[in-house]
């Protein structure tokens, strides 16, 4: 991979580009995480297609801009990047907040995605009681106590089965939260809230989407993952049955071959 900083628009964007394949894919992280998540996954998929990872504004060593990062605004500066980068079309996966971006690419950067692969992530806008549990994590950063996020948030991402055995990468999690700017955080989660629902858009699209879940995702419970799947009969579904919230880390060549049958079948 190669790292550089780019101009995404008036926004610096710490990139990474394999820079080689006839396709490209876009992997975008989560809330509390940056581009370093995908390295090892990077190269399960790199021999095939070629792989851009970013650090979305507010996360790794991207800039913070404003006091609210919305959705539609990273996405902006995911597809000012690949213009940057000379990328025309791509496929994007996004892993939970990544996927909330990914979708919000479906305003104006349409024409530019071959296909849009959700990661443990959802269609729909926060209830209120996500919404709220939100506003109280902001609340946390606000009074110093980030360090509570990288103790609890970690753990809860894998499934029971796996906390022992991928300790190591519970840590690095945990380090990267600690990592996390403040106020890189808080407009993370301010954009969070703000969140519109693109199940319709996404049906309506016709750009091909496949929808990953783990079997015990803390994050996203089966009965939530069954509803949205029966709302979208058109879009792929791969299940891991090992997997929380972390798939691409949890079961990651499983991962892999779903991403890369959705892209070069």
């Amino acid at each position: 991979m190669v790292e550089k900083f780019i101009m995404a628009g008036d926004t610096p964007l710490h990139v990474a580009d394999t820079e080689h394949g006839e396709k490209c894919v876009v992997l975008l992280h989560g809330y509390l995480e940056s581009m370093i998540v995908w390295d090892e996954f990077v190269d399960l998929l790199k021999d095939k297609v070629r792989v851009v990872t970013l650090d979305l504004p507010g996360h790794g060593i991207s800039n913070v801009i404003g006091e609210v990062h919305t959705m539609e605004y990273l996405a902006k500066c995911v597809g000012d990047a690949m213009a940057a980068l000379g990328i025309e079309r791509y496929s994007m996966v996004g892993h939970s907040m990544g996927g909330y971006v990914s979708l919000a690419m479906l305003d104006d950067y349409r024409d530019h995605l071959d296909n849009i692969i959700l990661l443990s992530s959802t269609t729909s806008a926060d209830s209120q009681e996500k919404c709220d549990r939100r506003r109280r994590e902001i609340e946390l950063i606000k009074a110093g106590k980030k360090n509570t996020l990288a103790r609890l948030v970690p753990h809860a991402g894998f499934a029971p089965e796996n906390v022992k055995r991928l300790q190591d990468y519970i840590e690095d999690i945990s380090e990267l939260i600690l990592m996390t700017e403040d106020e890189g955080v808080i407009a993370i989660l301010g954009g969070m809230i703000e969140r519109q629902s693109r199940g319709d858009m996404l049906r309506e699209s016709g750009i091909p989407h496949l929808f990953i879940f783990g079997r015990h995702d803390y994050y996203i419970p089966e009965e939530v993952a069954e509803e949205m799947i029966a709302e979208d009969p058109t879009a792929r579904v791969v299940w891991l049955e090992h997997s929380g919230h972390m798939g691409f880390m949890e079961e990651p060549e499983l991962c892999a071959n779903a991403i890369l049958d959705m892209i070069l079948k």
